[in-house]
């Protein structure tokens, strides 16, 4: 007999639109080419008919993102308090309908930050509220998984080897890679990547990710932006407790890890790397041969 929440998750449409756009660009040479650049298009979201805020987006996977960006903003708890998302590109919108409405809606996003996120992130209220309240599950990464990670990554066919200017989030168990998404920023991102965890079935003793259906104590977090506290916090929210990045680490992203006791790799490329925090989760094996 499936659960309750099983029952309950969102209809979602699977709204389609082109991710990358043909130009003319004229080089130093003073020759004309065609180029293909990521489509930026903004999406306004409506919870229950209620405008809530308007998002630049890539468009790939966009019903993930309205429900991931849910779910981190603290709005709702969980998949199965959404009915159903709507996305309709023809007039930019998506409507997201509750079965029982967002209580204190309108205090929840009377304040908000401005985040460092590529297109202005924003996130309702305390950005540093209920940090304390999470507990991230014990998980370690040994070293050669680190280096399959970032192999995966360099292999996997992307938007951004065709047209650059997105930034990708991954989500990986061990060196498997589970999903990727790309989008004109990296907190779209991994808005994306927690709408698709909200959906999968739900394993066995999850415990340490109670609002997603995945276990999050053995998956790895991948971007390919800065780690920025928003990064870092959205992280431990899926229940993740291992980021990756091939960029670096802000000084409040280093201090959330840090409180958080998340493990923070930056600079990851090839074989190097430098751990920023939570030393201890990470395994390591052999040096790389100079």
């Amino acid at each position: 007999m499936p659960s309750f929440e099983l029952q309950r998750l969102p209809r979602l449409t699977q709204a389609q639109a082109p991710l990358t756009q043909a130009i003319a660009v004229v080089n130093e040479f003073g020759e004309t080419r065609a180029l293909d650049i990521p489509a930026e298009r903004a999406l306004t979201v409506y919870v229950d008919k209620r405008e809530l805020v308007t998002l630049m987006t890539l468009g790939a996977q966009p019903e993930w993102l309205v429900l991931g960006y849910l779910l981190n903003q603290r709005l709702i708890r969980a998949a199965h308090e959404v009915e159903s998302i709507t996305v309709d590109w023809e007039v930019g919108a998506a409507a997201v309908k509750t079965y029982s409405g967002i209580a204190d809606l309108s205090e929840k996003t009377a304040k908000r930050v401005v985040t460092t996120g590529c297109g202005q992130g924003s996130v309702f209220g305390d950005l540093m509220a209920d940090v304390d309240t999470i507990a991230l599950p014990p998980a370690t990464l040994t070293q050669s998984a680190l280096y399959g990670i970032v192999n995966a990554i360099r292999l996997h066919d992307s938007v951004y080897k065709a047209a650059g200017s997105v930034h990708g989030c991954a989500l990986f168990q061990g060196e498997t890679l589970l999903m990727f998404v790309e989008d004109v920023g990296r907190h779209n991102a991994i808005d994306a990547i927690a709408g698709w965890m909200a959906l999968q079935p739900t394993d066995a003793g999850n415990s340490a990710a109670q609002r997603t259906g995945l276990r999050a104590d053995d998956k790895v977090f991948y971007t390919t932006g800065r780690l920025t506290s928003e990064m870092v916090i959205k992280s431990a929210q899926m229940g993740v407790p291992i980021v990756v990045s091939r960029s670096g680490i802000t000084q409040m992203g280093h201090a959330v890890a840090q409180r958080l006791d998340l493990c923070a790799i930056g600079r990851a490329t090839n074989k190097r790397f430098l751990c920023f925090s939570a030393p201890h989760r990470l395994v390591l094996e052999s040096p790389p041969q100079a």
